[in-house]
């Protein structure tokens, strides 16, 4: 009799169960997101193929896709209940596309999807499941290239910071410079700091990678932040080190500024940058031992 009753009282205690995936529902939404919005995808990926500011797209749901692999567990523990609301974005993001569509609006119709793919995982699973997911959903949004408006806005002023960051540095140097905007004249040649050099490219790349690295590496919140926030003085810092770094091999030979070694030069700074990064998070990591007393605030 007493086992029965300490039977009885385990499988009170007992953790619920969840509910299991109803994997049919799940492929049918998929493949009718897909369908609906493929076109867009297409020309999103093409944008992916084709833009190098955008090259880390092809990575974007690849990752997403993997962080709700690693988080399958805690997905597991959860009890799956479909929510209407779920639904009601489906839709709304579907007259979003279709709003885009006819005004030839390439973010929004972009962006629909991703609030497609949000509502679907409303529907399947509940709010629960779209909280425990919340940071691969959001990490979707850094596949869709921003306005083009907004980029124009960004990029010429970028253009200019590096080149005064790279007139400063070249002088300090010892290489004589005149800079007229983003244009620099050295004793050889004449530097046009472009778009290409602007350091947009970087930008959205390393933000990007912040925000995985942050979440792999780190559980503490503020440092998570502090992370995403220094991609914007890293990737400044970097792009100006690039302008920098040509302009003094140019000044060896002309042929370094161009082609082959120029664009090997940006691939070797953003790997520059990456370790910025790196040390920027144990600065961070370093601060928070010295001066935090007590556990910092951390998350999943």
């Amino acid at each position: 009799m007493s086992s029965i009753s300490q039977s009885s009282a385990r499988e009170a205690t007992a953790p619920t169960q969840s509910q299991s995936w109803n994997w049919v529902a799940i492929g049918w939404f998929g493949v009718l997101l897909i369908l609906a919005y493929l076109p867009t995808l297409i020309r999103l990926v093409e944008q992916w193929d084709q833009s190098e500011e955008m090259s880390h797209g092809f990575f974007v749901p690849l990752v997403a896709g993997y962080i709700v692999w690693q988080k399958r567990e805690e997905i597991g523990k959860l009890t799956l209940s479909s929510h209407w609301m779920g639904i009601v974005l489906v839709v709304l993001a579907g007259m979003q596309l279709t709003v885009a569509t006819l005004g030839a609006e390439l973010f929004l119709a972009r962006t629909a999807f991703v609030f497609a793919v949000w509502g679907a995982v409303v529907y399947l699973g509940g709010w629960p499941l779209f909280r425990s997911l919340c940071f691969p959903l959001l990490l979707l949004l850094l596949m869709i290239p921003i306005p083009e408006i907004i980029y124009n806005q960004i990029t010429f002023p970028l253009q200019l910071l590096a080149s005064r960051l790279a007139e400063w540095a070249l002088n300090l140097l010892g290489y004589p410079v005149l800079r007229e905007g983003n244009v620099l004249e050295l004793a050889s040649q004449k530097l046009q700091v472009v778009e290409a050099c602007s350091g947009i490219r970087s930008l959205l790349a390393l933000t990007f990678l912040s925000l995985v690295y942050g979440f792999f590496f780190t559980k503490t919140v503020w440092i998570r932040i502090a992370l995403f926030l220094s991609t914007i003085p890293v990737a400044i810092a970097a792009n100006a080190s690039r302008v920098t770094v040509t302009g003094i091999l140019s000044e060896i030979n002309t042929e370094y500024a161009t082609g082959f070694y120029h664009t090997l030069s940006g691939w070797a700074l953003f790997f520059v940058a990456f370790v910025m990064l790196a040390f920027v998070h144990q600065g961070l990591e370093w601060i928070g031992r010295r001066w935090f007393h007590g556990s910092p605030k951390t998350i999943s």
